[in-house]
């Protein structure tokens, strides 16, 4: 019978452990998918999460070992984006919880333990990295390859991917491995080392394996007494018949569209670029897209200039990618200097957009209620890239808890702001816009209005209006420069009991 009632106790054990356990995990997912569908609120308004990038080799020959330079290039595709648990991102969650005023202890312990730093879209260098996967297929011998980069968005979850594509001409090949003249001894016994090396005609270039020689013959020549010798005194010249590159002609597309032919749409010179879109009506204004672009007909071709004008491009506000493609053209005129066409694909975004946002708040003092936010935005109202945006907001609050008999237990807050920005600085003096070297500056200009009405305490009306500058002075540094700025507040309707308020409290009276 005591070994009954053992084996029945133990049973009902096991039971409640694995019922403990299932709770523990369904918790834990429960948790998880919480803290996953709370990222993206804490996202700022003018950012999208990175969430990483994909690589594809197009080639008009069969490349050899693909998978193994596939990985090679996949090494390059910085920044990696933020870790990733069964779909979800505790770690950035912890982050952001760690950025309120009060995080508390055990978020900040999180946030040691497990908290990330977000990656934006803006972390992102897109020219860098192709000029990363140019340099590692050019060290693997696949010279004059060209790479380009796409951005997708995805605007309602507010996150950001990167493609890139490599487009690999064929390998270079060597055809002769050959010693320069020195002078004796070492002529010999390098001589005799170029003659047992594993080099053979036809072999890919790859910079690795002239690495390899280079150590091979060092250990070498040491063993034959050459003591003071050093690797770096053997220098290996490769001749591809390389040549530099000028601009012939530039093309912009201003309103680059997939699944449409730009080739059949008119277009026009300004400054001596060509500026192909649709003419009636025209989607940008070639005076006005022209500064942003710092590539010109007759300049060597400079990968610093062309990553210049995309940065420029992205910061318009109007387009979903920018992608600069160098097309090399046959030219028979002189084989010292090479002839590019440049290509500019300026894909728009939605011209409007119209945003709604419904919240529920709740408040220390135990007020909560609804809100709700309507913004409409036009991204290129006079075909110059000006951002109009109209937001508008109302809410409602009521006191859910806490003393009852206190006075002003709900509120109702309306607001309405109108904010142009300007892709140009608007200034009485003409100021060349080459003098900002990273970005140029934007006018911003805005006028708002906002109406809280505290029942049985006051009725608030506060009135604004900004003029000023912003620019990017490089990726970590913005300047916010505002010359004009006015706010007016105007209180009324305001209760006995508030104004005893008031009179008790100065520095809340000076406050309204």
């Amino acid at each position: 019978m005591t070994i009954l009632k053992m084996e029945i106790m133990n049973r009902i054990q096991y039971y409640l452990k694995i019922k403990a356990w299932n709770y523990f995990l369904v918790c834990s997912g429960l948790i998880l998918f919480l803290y996953s569908c709370s990222v993206r609120k804490y996202i700022p308004e003018d950012k999208n999460l990175y969430t990483g990038a994909e690589l594809k080799i197009v080639s008009d020959t069969i490349i050899k070992n693909e998978e193994d330079l596939k990985t090679v290039l996949e090494g390059v595709l910085q920044p990696e984006p933020n870790s990733k648990f069964l779909g979800m991102r505790p770690g950035l969650y912890f982050y952001y919880k760690n950025q309120k005023e009060k995080p508390g202890f055990i978020n900040r312990w999180l946030y040691k333990q497990f908290g990330e730093e977000p990656v934006y879209q803006e972390d992102v260098e897109p020219l860098e990295v192709e000029e990363l996967l140019i340099n590692r297929l050019e060290n693997r011998g696949f010279f004059y390859s060209n790479a380009t980069s796409e951005v997708n968005f995805n605007e309602d979850a507010k996150e950001s991917s990167m493609d890139y594509t490599v487009y690999v001409e064929p390998p270079y090949r060597m055809e002769t491995y050959q010693l320069d003249t020195l002078s004796p001894p070492i002529y010999k016994e390098i001589q005799d080392l170029v003659k047992t090396s594993k080099f053979f005609k036809g072999m890919r270039f790859d910079l690795s394996n002239f690495k390899i020689e280079r150590q091979r013959m060092d250990n070498e020549l040491k063993l034959r007494g050459y003591y003071n010798f050093n690797p770096t005194f053997l220098i290996f010249e490769t001749d591809t018949n390389l040549k530099p590159y000028k601009i012939n002609r530039i093309n912009v597309y201003a309103d680059y569209d997939l699944d449409k032919d730009p080739i059949s749409k008119e277009g026009s010179v300004y400054d001596s670029i060509y500026y192909i879109q649709d003419q009636d009506p025209i989607y940008f204004k070639p005076k006005h897209l022209d500064p942003f672009i710092t590539l010109q007909p007759g300049q060597l071709y400079n990968p610093l200039t062309s990553k210049n004008t995309s940065r420029r491009l992205s910061t318009l506000g109007v387009y979903k990618y920018v992608n600069i493609q160098y097309e090399e053209i046959d030219s028979l005129s002189t084989d010292s200097l090479g002839i590019l066409t440049t290509n500019i694909y300026l894909s728009p975004l939605n011209k409007r957009a119209i945003k709604a946002e419904v919240q529920a708040v709740t408040k220390s003092n135990n007020f909560a209620g609804p809100a709700l936010g309507l913004t409409y935005t036009n991204r290129n109202l006079f075909r110059a890239g000006e951002n109009l945006s109209f937001t508008a907001n109302v809410g409602y609050e009521k006191q859910i808890g806490g003393d009852k008999n206190q006075l002003g237990n709900s509120s109702i807050e309306l607001g309405l702001n109108v904010e142009l920005i300007i892709p140009r600085m608007i200034f009485p003096i003409d100021i060349n816009e080459n003098f900002f070297d990273y970005s140029i500056p934007k006018t911003r200009t805005s006028i708002g209005v906002d109406y809280l009405n505290r029942t049985d305490l006051y009725q608030l009306i506060t009135g604004s209006t900004q003029f000023g500058y912003l620019w990017n002075a490089n990726r970590y540094v913005t300047h916010n420069l505002s010359p004009i700025s006015v706010v007016y507040t105007k209180l009324s309707n305001t209760t006995p009991e508030f104004e005893a308020i008031l009179d008790q409290n100065p520095f809340l009276e000076q406050s309204f």
